[in-house]
C-alpha cells in the first residue's frame, strides 16, 4: 500500500503513544516500507529541546508543561500528596525519567509467566534485549561523583554485598554500584526512545506519521472489531483516525486503561454508573495498579558536594533480606542532592548541602486500582494506589528495614565522613512504629506506575490481554506498555517496556502474514 493513500487519514496500523514503547513499535514497522503507521503522541516533539535531552535537566521537567501530572487519591496508611508525572512529550517517560537502564532480572520474566503470560519467560525473552537500539552504557568514570563513590565502598563494607560494574552483565540478586544508563555520557544527552528509534528514521519515511500535540479521547468499534481512533488536535479539530490492520495502544499505565474506560470497554458496572456506553465488558481494566513505592532519609554533609554527575542518582543498592526470595527484595537509590519534597510537608527543613538514601519497595504486594471519576474525557482519572495496604504489612517493614540500613551505611567510612547530620527522619526516631509512621508518610514514588491491563492466560477472566498483547474479546486492539505488566520487575521497569515493545513487533508482524 502505498503511504500516499488517496484518504490520509487511514494507515495500517496507529499507534496511540509515541512514548517508550510506541517509539520501538512504530519505528520497527515502518521499516518496511509497504506498511504505513501514524503515531498518536499528545506531546510536542523531543527534537532539539535542550530541556528534555540533557539528561541532568529531568527534575526541571517534573510538574511543568510535559507533565500530565496525575494526583493520588486519600491514601490511609501513605502519603496523600504524590503527584505521578507521565511524559507529555515525544519518547514519553524514556524523556523524562533518570534512564536507569536495567533489564528485568530472570525472575522477574519467569514470574510472569507463572501469571499466565505464556512465552515471556526469561529464556525467551533474552534475546529482545539484544535488540535494542538504546545506548546502555554504565555510568561514566567523569560522571562518578566521589560521595557516590563513598557511598558504593560503605554499602559494600556495611551491608557485605558484592560490587557490581555493569548490572546488566549477568542476574543477581544482590549487590551495590553505579547504575547502567540509556544515556551518551560525552554530552550528557539522552538515549531515549524516541531518540534511539525515531530521530534518526522520522524524516525520511514517507510512511511514518507522527501527530503531535494530538490526543486520542475515544476508539472507534465495529462490533468486536477497533477500527480507528478520535483524536482531537492542537487546533481543536476533531478527526477519525483509521486503521486497516490494527490499533496498538502505546499510552501508558494510566492513559491507556484510561482510553479503553471511555471507550466502553471495561468494567460494566462502572462504565454505566457514569452512563458510558458498555461496548465490551471487561472487568479488568484499571485493576491491578502496581508502583515501586519508596521513602527518603536525608543527610546534611559538611559542605558542597563535587558537581559533577549523570543525572544526580546514579548509584544504588540491591539487597536479599529473605534468602528464599528469587531476587533482591530491598532496593535503594543514593541521590546527590537532599531530597525533601514530601519530608518538609511533615514539618522538616532542607539542608542547604545534603544526601538521601531512598528505600524502595521492589516486590510490593500493595495493588490499587486506577477509575474514572467521570465521563469526560477531559477529567483526570483517580489513582488509588492502596500504598501499604496488604496483609502482612511486607511494604512497610521493608521500608523499615531499609531505614535501618541505610544508617548502617552512613555510619560506615569513607561515606560517613561527609556527613553532618541526619535530618530526616530524625536520630531520635528509633523504634519500628516510629518509623513506619515515617516512611509511609514521607513516602514517595519513583514513577512506575504499571499492571493496569495486565496480561494473563487467555482463560483469565481478569486479565486484559492476552499472551499476545490481544485485548481479550475483541479484534484488532493490542496494548503494549507498562499497562501490560502482571507483576511489578524488581528493578526499574524502562528497559522492559522496550522490550515489551519489540516483542510486540514481532507479534503483529506475525499475525499480519
Amino acid at each position: 500500500m502505498s503511504p500516499h493513500t488517496e484518504n490520509p487519514r487511514v494507515y495500517d496500523y496507529v499507534v496511540v503513544g509515541g512514548g517508550t514503547a510506541g517509539s520501538v513499535i512504530a519505528a520497527r514497522l515502518t521499516e518496511n516500507p509497504d506498511v504505513t503507521v501514524a503515531v498518536i503522541e499528545g506531546g510536542p516533539s523531543d527534537v532539539g529541546r535542550d530541556d528534555v535531552l540533557t539528561l541532568r535537566r529531568w527534575t526541571g521537567l517534573l510538574g511543568g508543561d510535559l507533565d500530565y501530572d496525575y494526583p493520588t487519591t486519600e491514601q490511609p496508611r501513605g502519603n496523600s500528596h504524590i503527584r505521578h508525572s507521565r511524559a507529555r512529550v515525544l519518547g514519553g517517560c524514556s524523556s523524562h525519567n533518570t534512564l536507569i537502564a536495567f533489564k528485568p532480572l530472570p525472575s522477574d520474566w519467569d514470574e510472569w509467566e507463572a501469571a499466565g503470560a505464556k512465552g515471556w519467560g526469561a529464556v525467551q525473552m533474552e534475546a529482545y534485549y539484544a535488540r535494542l537500539k538504546n545506548n546502555i552504557v554504565p555510568v561514566d568514570e567523569k560522571d562518578r561523583n566521589a560521595i557516590a563513590r563513598d557511598f558504593v565502598d560503605a554499602a559494600q563494607a556495611a551491608v557485605g554485598v558484592p560490587r557490581v560494574e555493569g548490572f546488566n552483565r549477568k542476574p543477581f540478586q544482590e549487590g551495590v554500584g553505579f547504575f547502567d544508563l540509556a544515556y551518551h555520557p560525552e554530552d550528557n544527552k539522552r538515549s531515549s526512545a524516541s531518540v534511539a528509534y525515531l530521530h534518526p528514521v522520522m524524516d525520511e519515511r514517507a510512511n511514518l506519521e507522527i501527530w503531535l500535540e494530538t490526543w486520542a479521547y475515544r476508539l472507534e468499534l465495529e462490533g468486536t472489531r477497533a477500527t480507528g481512533v478520535h483524536v482531537r488536535t492542537k487546533d481543536g479539530e476533531e478527526i477519525l483516525v483509521r486503521a486497516r490492520g490494527e490499533v496498538v495502544l502505546c499510552a501508558g499505565a494510566v492513559d491507556t486503561p484510561r482510553l479503553l474506560l471511555h471507550s466502553g470497554i471495561g468494567p460494566r458496572a462502572d462504565l454505566e454508573k457514569l452512563g458510558i456506553p458498555v461496548a465490551h465488558d471487561l472487568p479488568g481494566v484499571g485493576e491491578n495498579l502496581l508502583d515501586h513505592p519508596e521513602s527518603v532519609i536525608v543527610w546534611e554533609t559538611h559542605g558542597p558536594i563535587p558537581d559533577n554527575s549523570a543525572m544526580d542518582s546514579d548509584a544504588g543498592l540491591f539487597v536479599r533480606r529473605d534468602p528464599a526470595h528469587p531476587g533482591p527484595d530491598l532496593m535503594f537509590h543514593f541521590y546527590q542532592i537532599p531530597f525533601t519534597d514530601n519530608p518538609e510537608r511533615l514539618g522538616y527543613r532542607r539542608p542547604e548541602f545534603g544526601v538521601s538514601m531512598t528505600p524502595n519497595i521492589p516486590k510490593p504486594r500493595s495493588r490499587g486500582r486506577l477509575y474514572l471519576t467521570s465521563a469526560d474525557p477531559s477529567v483526570k482519572p483517580a489513582l488509588d494506589f492502596r500504598y501499604f495496604t496488604d496483609e502482612d504489612d511486607h511494604d512497610g517493614r521493608t521500608l523499615v528495614d531499609g531505614i535501618r540500613i541505610a544508617r548502617d551505611i552512613a555510619r560506615t567510612e569513607p561515606l560517613a565522613g561527609w556527613l553532618k547530620r541526619e535530618v530526616c527522619p530524625g536520630p531520635e526516631v528509633t523504634g519500628d512504629e516510629e518509623l513506619s509512621e515515617y516512611a509511609r508518610k514521607a513516602a514517595h514514588t519513583v514513577y512506575h506506575p504499571a499492571g493496569t491491563c495486565r496480561m494473563g492466560a487467555a482463560a483469565d477472566p481478569e486479565a486484559v490481554v492476552d499472551p499476545e498483547l490481544r485485548v481479550r474479546g475483541l479484534e484488532r486492539l493490542r496494548i503494549a506498555d507498562a499497562s501490560v505488566f502482571p507483576t511489578m520487575p524488581a528493578v526499574n521497569p524502562m528497559i522492559g517496556v522496550l522490550m515489551v515493545g519489540e516483542r510486540a513487533v514481532e507479534l503483529i508482524a506475525g499475525d499480519a502474514r
